[in-house]
């Protein structure tokens, strides 16, 4: 399929009903409004296939830049290839997924991870919390810095009330993400959500919560989930 294909298919599959959704959520025109459970057969279809993402994620759809993610090749991406596709995220599901799953499977994960962690970019922030989150599921405990992963839960125990809307949320999401995954830091974990408390974030007016960390790593390893790792960043 090429990327003219994948847009019209795509374009067949936009709803008004969900593109209302995105739409309340932040995603920006050009976008049809696809699920993206119903761009699971096109990820089937392709597979991973560097060249195809690159020319879908330039297109400027919303949907097409989401479904790059999906079908990327993080070992053919270079360092350039992932700051412009950073540089060019329209809303939180390009930064927060397709360009965290694939940063995190990339060469360049941690490097680039701390680098956008510090940008005063929204989109860019979530990005890099979201990007080591991903690395965290999809690497071994014992490759992982554990110094490194401590300072940025203090920066998040002292940041988190003033940072950006969405960069709360990816916070979030790396403090349970540590708490789910790395033994000795879950004490840590456990009491730093207990001390910043419930998390705000802004959901466009819709129905959608914060994940409440506490309980979150609680029944996650209650359930057997502790330091279970992914073989793949992308769901």
């Amino acid at each position: 399929m090429t990327a003219h294909e994948i847009l019209a298919q795509l374009d067949q599959l936009g709803s008004p009903s969900i593109k209302k959704i995105y739409a309340k959520h932040g995603a920006v025109e050009p976008f049809f409004g696809v699920k993206v459970g119903d761009m699971k057969p096109i990820v089937k279809q392709v597979k991973n296939n560097h060249a195809l993402a690159m020319e879908l994620y330039a297109s400027g759809n919303s949907d097409a830049m989401y479904l790059a993610g999906l079908i990327s090749s993080p070992k053919e991406m270079t360092k350039q290839d992932l700051h412009s596709w950073v540089n060019n995220a329209r809303w939180y599901m390009h930064s927060e997924y397709t360009i965290a799953w694939t940063a995190a499977e990339s060469n360049y994960a941690r490097e680039l991870a701390m680098e956008w962690i510090a940008s005063d970019k929204e989109l860019v922030a979530t990005a890099g919390w979201a990007t080591y989150a991903s690395y965290m599921q999809i690497t071994a405990n014992d490759l992982l810095d554990i110094k490194e992963i401590q300072s940025l839960m203090k920066h998040i125990e002292k940041g988190i009330a003033k940072a950006p809307n969405r960069v709360r949320y990816a916070m979030n999401d790396f403090l349970i993400m540590v708490g789910c995954q790395i033994e000795q830091l879950h004490p840590l974990a456990l009491q730093i959500a207990a001390k910043i408390g419930k998390v705000e974030v802004e959901m466009g007016g819709t129905s959608c919560a914060v994940p409440d960390a506490t309980s979150y790593m609680e029944k996650t390893v209650s359930k057997g989930g502790f330091g279970k790792k992914k073989k793949t960043a992308k769901c």
